[in-house]
């Protein structure tokens, strides 16, 4: 089975919290009515994983108190298909760009997917539940959702257990 993926326009940070999507020109007309929602959902390509980096099974934090974890079981970049995804708030559309705030994809990352966040849809139906690793990490280092680590940062704040070579 093969899977087709390509860009459909890349994201470039302004500062810490905002970036702007660029969507190429052959989908601009795909943006019609993209301003009437005030969220969107970001699908994108974390075109920094390395093959090796692909092969990450678990991690555990250094810095933290935290157990190891498989990698479905983290929001950390490194995992067998690095796709990211991100709830932002739309500030502005000026014909192909969009301004937003919140993005967590680093400069000229690889936009594959735009959404319309719709509560209905995309807000999980019943209580959520959160580890005491998670809830103490969001208590003692996320005040806002930004974090402020750049890709090879976050590398180095945890230990990488790699799934071996076949």
């Amino acid at each position: 089975m093969v899977f087709e993926v390509k860009p459909i326009g890349f994201a470039y940070r302004v500062d810490h919290e905002k970036a702007i999507i660029e969507v190429l020109k052959e989908y601009a007309e795909c943006l019609d009515k993209v301003n009437h929602f005030s969220h969107l959902v970001v699908i994108y390509w974390m075109n920094r994983v390395t093959d090796e980096l692909r092969r990450v099974i678990r991690i555990r934090p250094k810095h933290f108190k935290t157990p190891r974890l498989g990698v479905f079981a983290t929001r950390f970049p490194a995992r067998p298909n690095p796709i990211g995804v991100t709830t932002v708030k739309l500030i502005e559309r000026r014909g192909r760009k969009l301004l937003v705030d919140g993005l967590d994809a680093e400069d000229n990352t690889p936009i594959i997917d735009i959404k319309p966040y719709i509560p209905v849809f995309d807000k999980p139906r019943g209580r959520v539940k959160l580890p005491l690793w998670v809830k103490r990490h969001l208590k003692e280092h996320h005040h806002d959702y930004h974090h402020p680590h750049t890709f090879e940062e976050l590398l180095k704040l945890v230990e990488l257990e790699l799934k071996p070579l076949a």
